[in-house]
């Protein structure tokens, strides 16, 4: 186990850089902390959702796991060279998103983001790990990042995704769909 925090303000970043877990340090606004910073938020969305009335049991079991995974993507975002996602973390996002989907029905309309406070949170959090992926990408882009970070987080927003709808079902509020008819059919310019 690391070094417990016995003060949490050090002042070392007051000239904008953090350490990294490697003892190194950078700027507070690099590729590699706004991702691992992300990553964070991700977690915080996720905790709101588990704090929301209506999350299932499956669904909450599956959340706890992906708050501890994340917690560990975040420590091999900024150590660099560490390696903490493995394949076998994907592979049970895969099983878990199979599973919860196999009884939704097709979809056939594009979804907004509703059905419940829980489904809401739940998109929410597929968003910001949307951002997550796009910020582990950027980072990939100019740094060594092993690719199991970013397909982690490409499977859990699938996951968060299938999970939403589960939620929106469960509330009994359902899905709110797309209504692309409701808009008059555009005019051609002239």
């Amino acid at each position: 186990m690391g070094n417990r925090l016995s003060r949490i303000y050090t002042r070392t970043g007051d000239d904008g850089s953090t350490g990294l877990g490697d003892g190194t340090r950078t700027g507070k606004d690099s590729l590699r902390v706004s991702a691992y910073g992300t990553v964070d938020e991700l977690n915080s969305t996720i905790g709101m959702l588990l704090a929301a009335d209506g999350v299932t049991d499956p669904v909450r079991e599956a959340l706890i796991q992906v708050q501890h995974d994340l917690f560990d993507l975040g420590g091999e975002l900024c150590i660099p060279g560490m390696a903490m996602i493995e394949d076998a973390d994907i592979s049970r996002l895969e099983t878990i998103l199979d599973q919860l989907n196999e009884p939704l029905p097709p979809l056939k309309e594009f979804i907004l983001p509703g059905g419940g406070m829980a489904a809401a949170c739940g998109h929410l959090a597929r968003t910001v790990c949307r951002r997550a992926e796009r910020e582990v990408i950027a980072l990939a882009r100019v740094e060594d990042v092993r690719g199991q970070p970013q397909r982690y987080l490409n499977r859990l927003s699938d996951l968060l995704f299938v999970m939403s709808r589960v939620l929106a079902r469960a509330s009994g509020h359902g899905e709110v769909l797309w209504q692309h008819e409701r808009r008059r059919k555009p005019t051609p310019a002239a």
